[in-house]
């Protein structure tokens, strides 16, 4: 190619292929009126629309004329000549430009998106011509027009790479960025039929190039690039780290730790300590593994738990955490407002009284913190960290202070590290009635802030970066801290001490059992009552510490802190939920404002619980159930990486690989017994409110499909059980019907959908088949889009289930397809469902042909056949409208509806038949009969000659009307049998059958012996009969006989005389039993009757229509019904 001439030009053809956008764009309004700039900053192509998505626009395949090594000037003339196209079709080479066409740029010139264009309309960031893509071009088209394209002709990159130019995008990955993310634009790879089907085969339809309909809509619609100025995110250290260890670092540290110690010894209490670690590690791991699987947006611990277990657990969790936290900041505000007031009661400055007190520190200090958060999440940001760094100094000091023993401390029971201390103080020395337990249940909520970090995940710069170093760093320094002083202080301080400096023992005494005696103190006298100590003394730190206020300054710190990381998860945690709609009366909580999205109305939601509780000030009560809902979380995690582990998810790869299922296994189920360890009644109902919101969201179905592993475990599930079950046999005792329904559209034909979906409920298989006709290439498109629109239709309605549609020439080669494919393994349909074919006296006689030669097919391949009829029909589609694209209901569903008033346009008397048929099945039935004729069809065997037979020919006759029966709106229905026999023996054949069935444990409530069933029809039956065939006999005998012959052959499906005359029995009998039926049935809500079978090549398909006419007109629902001669039923247990 290089060897080429500049001179020589060589022309390309490809076909131009034009679209229009469905929607237009918004033009860049800041764009300036003159020239473009040869070089664009990234704010600037930040700012402006983005492409086109395939909803929107279409690919354009520009003819480009060009010579190699001609400069690009010349390349972009030659593209312009429009009248050299077709002259130089024959040289092409196959090299073209996919455009993507802003339809808003109005009547641009063509040629400006012509190769090599220089003009500031593409911002180019081609490097020497071998970038692969003009990125700029996919984000923005320019200042004056817009052109998107991916260029495949002057980027050399395909050339050099696959040695050819091609459609084909490379790997990318804004090819799968979700299109409503912030995270940049969602690019648009050619679809398989652009690359697949011939470009010219089709013009375009609908707005796709060859009439493509399956690309994405709706949600695939690109937003945005919010602007990022003023955005504050954070990184790991500020964003996650100092949250956890501020709320870890809770008031717990400074008055409760060292009374943890005098009670559980150091020993237990580094126990107490390393069990809640091992709690919150597991959590922290499993948080960890689930941050790392994917893009984390905003709302936490609800965000983790909904898109791993499914909307369901999510929302209940999300609900109680978020009102946890809320109900949080309340306590931990009262623990801020008791400390500065027991200040004030020393200094004798209250101002009302302790309670009061209480409520108006606490009110002020909420205010505060309303205040920061609404500032903004930089200004919490800046909170937190001179909270934390009040926090570490505080820890200093203590620390500090424990290598400084003053003499005046010794009498409260402070003497410096010594090993004798640390002797005694190293067992357990519980006392009051406290245990291991309940001193594990005081300290736990202590290690409850590992997701304060996680909470804030939409305001991380990386959170599945941030969340794992953030939150396990976190836990390790926090937990080396409370085991450090732990230890420091029971090795620095007695459990007992007086106080009083008298208690020094100055002569030496040889018994002394006691560290403090041994350091000449006595605190005998403690066994009464100290105030100094371990036990007894909760401000041991602050006697402890070099400098006391800064101890003070420190349970400030840790008290507002935890105060302010709680106010600000809350609001994010709601408003994740209330955006996801799972709780659609809180949907105006999720409106956010300003550049960070701040959920101001969560704030002020927050203010007011967390105000509420506090003007309660009496929290003692709430608190554990409060610490239950934060465990709740936890367990959820920890059991979402295991239900993801276990259910083998392709897409379950956390980029964390530190974490084991089994791990967040134990992990559920220790978060479960701290639970009851902490406070049993409190577990009890923090699981009965999870179960309760659970319920309501399971019933409510919130429509999002979050890809959970709820349902790749249930895939897993019903995947593992299909392999087992296909490998037992099938039995008698199983057997149910699993039926094939000849539906077409689901929604065309409700009654059979219902009538069927009565028996098969809850027992058997149901798939509806919907045979498409056509040109394939329009029915494989219409099928892409009917499989998900009716099957979604089926589960709006309550029908359990499956659509199956299927692409054929006609009716018989579709049917065929779906009863030798439909199913799997075990599950697989053996019986044939129709309706009746109610016209076919008037259709097309191939069509009758295909209709009759399908039951045939169904006989062949060993299925049972039912064919439904209603004297007013079955099919309403000619009664449908275009569907509401909002809800996907048609005007007919909604006349289906009850209490309907109706469709705008009154309906004939025939249609409102039509429609009250249809709606008939889904009401329940009264007090009438479900009639069974059980009869045969090939002479005059009844049954008490073949009793064992009958269990195999017909039980399926039998079977469908036990089943219906058995089924809430049919449970009123009577049985009654109908059976043929003769007149002499009317009671013989009456107690065989009823024998039959009481083995068969079948209820009925009569039996009906039929002695006259082979008696001759009236003669007016007979005749109108023979009226009804006359236009489809062949009247051999009037004809010659070749000409008889020709006709026969062209034409198999006329009745000739010597058929009629040789079949006059079975016919008499179908008109007979017609006569029959109207006698004794008339009144049935459904009867249920053998199928008479025609046998193939005997009996033309004329004859055969005939036949089942005869027999069916003018009743009740009439169910005819054929079994595969396999049994069905059975009487040994």
């Amino acid at each position: 190619m290089e060897g080429k001439q500049p001179g020589s030009a060589e022309q390309k053809t490809v076909t131009e292929l034009k679209a229009v956008s469905e929607e237009p764009y918004l033009e860049d309004k800041d764009a300036a009126a003159g020239g473009a700039e040869p070089a664009v900053a990234v704010d600037d192509v930040l700012s402006r629309p983005l492409g086109p998505t395939p909803s929107q626009s279409r690919f354009q395949v520009d003819l480009v004329t060009e010579g190699f090594g001609r400069p690009a000037e010349a390349a972009e003339k030659a593209g312009r000549e429009g009248s050299m196209l077709g002259k130089s079709s024959e040289e092409a080479k196959g090299r073209f430009r996919v455009n993507f066409v802003d339809p808003s740029a109005g009547d641009e010139t063509s040629g400006e998106s012509g190769g090599g264009s220089s003009e500031g309309g593409n911002v180019s960031l081609q490097n020497g011509g071998d970038a692969m893509l003009n990125e700029g071009s996919l984000h923005s088209g320019g200042r004056h027009h817009h052109h998107y394209y991916y260029d495949t002709h002057t980027s050399t990159y395909y050339l050099r790479t696959f040695g050819h130019n091609t459609m084909d995008a490379v790997p990318r990955i804004d090819h799968y960025r979700h299109t409503a993310a912030d995270l940049g634009e969602k690019l648009i790879r050619p679809s398989l039929a652009e690359l697949h089907d011939e470009l010219d085969k089709e013009p375009f339809e609908e707005g796709y190039a060859n009439r493509e309909e399956g690309m994405p809509t709706g949600e695939a619609v690109a937003t945005y690039i919010p602007d990022s100025k003023g955005i504050v995110k954070f990184g790991w250290i500020k964003g996650v780290l100092v949250r956890c260890m501020l709320n870890i670092w809770g008031v717990m540290l400074f008055i409760r730790l060292s009374w943890i110690v005098g009670q559980a010894g150091i020993g237990l209490s580094v126990v107490v300590i390393a069990v809640a670690t091992v709690v919150t590690t597991f959590t922290g791991l499993s948080t960890s593994a689930i941050a790392t699987n994917g893009f984390v947006r905003g709302g936490g611990a609800y965000y983790l738990i909904s898109r791993s277990l499914g909307p369901e657990f999510g929302g209940a969790i999300g609900l109680i955490f978020a009102f946890a936290n809320a109900v949080a900041v309340a306590m931990y505000v009262v623990g801020f407002a008791e400390t500065v007031v027991e200040l004030l009661k020393e200094n004798g400055t209250m101002m009302v009284d302790e309670m009061n007190d209480i409520r108006i520190i606490g009110t002020i200090t909420v205010v505060l913190l309303l205040g920061i958060s609404i500032a903004g999440m930089e200004w919490e940001a800046k909170a937190q960290i001179v909270l934390l760094v009040i926090l570490i100094l505080a820890i200093g000091d203590f620390v500090i202070g424990t290598f400084i023993p003053l003499d005046n401390k010794k009498p409260k029971g402070f003497f410096g590290y010594k090993a004798e201390i640390f002797m005694e103080n190293f067992g357990p020395d519980f006392r009051n009635e406290e245990t291991f337990f309940s001193v594990f249940a005081i300290f736990f909520p202590a290690a409850t802030g590992i997701l304060a970090g996680a909470n804030i995940s939409g305001d991380l710069a990386d959170p599945q970066s941030a969340i794992p170093k953030g939150t396990l760093l976190a836990i390790l320094i926090t937990t080396l801290v409370y085991i450090g002083i732990a230890v420091s202080v029971g090795s620095c301080v007695v459990r007992d001490a007086t106080g009083n400096i008298n208690n020094t023992i100055i002569t030496e005494l040889t018994n002394c059992t006691t560290a403090a005696c041994k350091l000449n103190y006595d605190f005998s006298s403690c066994q009464t009552g100290c105030q100094y100590g371990l036990m007894n003394n909760f401000q041991v730190m602050s006697m402890v510490s070099g400098f006391a206020p800064l101890i003070s300054a420190g349970i400030f710190s840790a008290t507002l802190s935890s105060a302010l990381a709680s106010f600000v998860s809350a609001p994010k945690i709601f408003q994740a939920l209330c955006k996801d709609n799972i709780y659609p009366g809180f949907l105006m909580f999720a409106k956010g404002y300003g550049k960070n999205n701040e959920p101001l109305r969560g704030y002020l939601l927050t203010f007011l619980i967390a105000l509420g509780f506090i003007l309660i000030a009496e929290l003692n009560i709430i608190a554990p159930i409060i610490s239950n809902f934060f465990l709740a979380s936890y367990a959820l995690i920890n059991f979402s990486v295991f239900h993801a582990s276990l259910a083998k998810s392709p897409g379950w790869r956390p980029a964390f690989k530190y974490y084991n299922m089994w791990i967040s296994l134990v992990g559920a189920i220790l978060c479960c017994i701290v639970m009851f360890v902490i406070n049993w009644w409190a577990a009890l109902l923090t699981y009965v409110i999870v179960l309760g919101l659970y319920i309501y969201v399971t019933y409510k179905k919130p429509d999002v499909n979050w890809g959970s592993s709820t349902q790749a475990l249930t895939y897993l599930n019903a995947l593992q059980h299909s392999i087992r079950l296909s490998g037992v046999e099938d039995h008698v005792k199983n057997f149910r019907p699993q039926c094939l329904i000849m539906t077409g559209a689901p929604n065309s034909r409700p009654a059979l959908l219902h009538l069927v979906h009565a028996f098969t409920k809850n027992v058997g298989l149901m798939i509806c088949g919907h045979v498409l006709m056509g040109s394939q290439r329009q029915a494989v498109k219409e099928r892409l889009s009917d499989l998900a629109k009716y099957q979604q239709w089926l589960i709006k309605n309550k029908m359990k289930a499956f659509y199956a549609p299927v692409h054929a020439e006609d009716l018989r080669d579709g049917g065929q397809y779906l009863m030798q494919a439909a199913g799997l393994g075990r599950m697989r349909p053996n019986t044939l469902v129709l309706g009746f074919k109610r016209n076919w006296r008037q259709a097309d006689i191939r069509d009758v042909e295909t209709y009759i030669n399908l039951l045939h097919d169904a006989f062949d391949i060993q299925y049972g056949v039912v064919v439904i009829r209603l004297k007013e029909g079955l099919d309403i589609s000619h009664l449908q409208g275009q569907e509401d694209e909002e809800d996907g209901k048609t005007p007919t569903q909604s006349l289906l509806k009850k209490g309907s008033k109706g469709p705008s346009s009154p309906l004939n008397l025939a249609d409102q038949r039509l429609l009250d048929a249809t709606t008939q099945f889904q009401k329940k039935q009264g007090k009438s009969n479900i009639d069974v004729w059980w009869l045969f069809d090939d002479g005059d065997a009844m049954f008490s000659d073949t009793v064992l037979n009958s269990g195999q020919n017909a039980g399926l006759t039998l079977l469908i009307p036990y089943l219906l029966t058995s089924k809430k709106k049919w449970k009123d229905c009577k049985i009654r049998v109908f059976i043929g026999g003769k007149i002499n023996r009317i009671d013989r054949d009456r107690r065989a059958m009823a024998t039959l069935l009481s083995k068969f444990r079948i209820d009925f409530s009569d039996i009906m012996v039929l002695g006259d069933i082979n008696m001759k029809p009236k003669i007016e039956n007979i005749t109108a009969f023979e009226e009804m065939i006359e236009p489809f006999r062949l009247h051999e005998d009037d004809k010659e006989q070749e000409i008889a012959d020709k006709m026969k052959e062209s034409e198999p499906w006329r009745i000739t005389d010597n058929e009629l005359e040789l079949h006059k029995t079975k016919t008499y009998r179908q008109i007979r039993l017609n006569e029959l039926l109207k006698e004794h049935s008339s009144t049935a809500n459904i009867i249920v009757m053998s199928l008479p079978v025609a046998r193939k090549g005997a009996v033309s398909s004329a004859l055969y229509m005939a036949w089942l006419e005869a027999l069916s007109k003018d009743l009740p629902p009439i169910f005819l019904v054929r079994g595969n001669h396999q049994s069905v039923l059975t009487f040994y247990s």
